[in-house]
């Protein structure tokens, strides 16, 4: 399982290429995201922030990013061009965020690598983990990183014997184009494959295949009201 099946690194983040080798899994990627922020010898930001916003720590927000009237950065980041931060987002250190993406109202990420016009804009949570170019989170998605038991996430393969990343914590793997639905979560070690979907209101693990959908179906009956 390669981190080329999944997703390319976008021209925008060549620059951290020699820490994202396309042949690693991609779970590797997530180990690397605290080393390539520490690669960056640019100076950090010294643009305007909002009296209600807080910035600490080594921050890099390209100049077309306006800031919101509230939210936190914790550094090391780096936010790219184009990103939209909406007001109460959390950043809390070793966040990269791609060209062109939202980071959503009332969001908290952290440790976690967003491709390129990744659209995350509504209440999520992500932690450890790594979205493709062009995935899609709905409104109060969860991507859980760590075990209720606490041992380090294995990776469910079908048919095949789990592989133990020796992480504590991991969250997600979305493919370019994933998709996930309002309110779901998705537990430590999921990985979509690119343009997978996972449907509103799941609780999913494992791996999805690319181009294929998850969806959980519920039965409702109805009754006359009376009163």
């Amino acid at each position: 399982m390669k981190s080329d099946e999944f997703f390319a690194l976008p021209p925008s983040l060549a620059r951290f290429s020699a820490f994202f080798p396309s042949d690693l899994p991609p779970w590797e990627w997530v180990k690397r995201i605290a080393d390539a922020l520490g690669s960056i010898t640019d100076p950090v930001f010294a643009g305007t922030v909002p009296p209600g916003f807080g910035v600490t720590g080594p921050v890099w927000i390209d100049p077309s990013v306006a800031l919101p009237s509230y939210g936190t950065i914790i550094g090391p980041a780096w936010i790219g061009a184009g990103v939209k931060l909406l007001p109460g987002c959390y950043l809390r250190g070793n966040v990269i965020v791609g060209a062109g993406s939202h980071v959503g109202h009332d969001s908290e990420v952290k440790n976690s690598l967003l491709l390129e016009k990744v659209q995350a804009p509504h209440r999520p949570y992500i932690g450890d983990s790594v979205l493709g170019n062009g995935a899609h989170l709905g409104a109060g998605v969860v991507l859980s990183n760590l075990r209720l038991d606490q041992r380090n996430v294995t990776i469910r393969v079908p048919g095949a014997t789990s592989i133990d990343t020796g992480m504590r914590k991991l969250g997600a793997i979305l493919g370019d184009g994933a998709e996930i639905g309002c309110n779901t979560v998705l537990n430590p070690g999921t990985i979509l494959g690119p343009r997978a979907v996972v449907g509103p209101g799941a609780v999913f693990g494992g791996v999805l295949p690319a181009d294929t959908f998850a969806v959980v179906r519920l039965n409702f009956t109805t009754s006359v009201r009376v009163e």
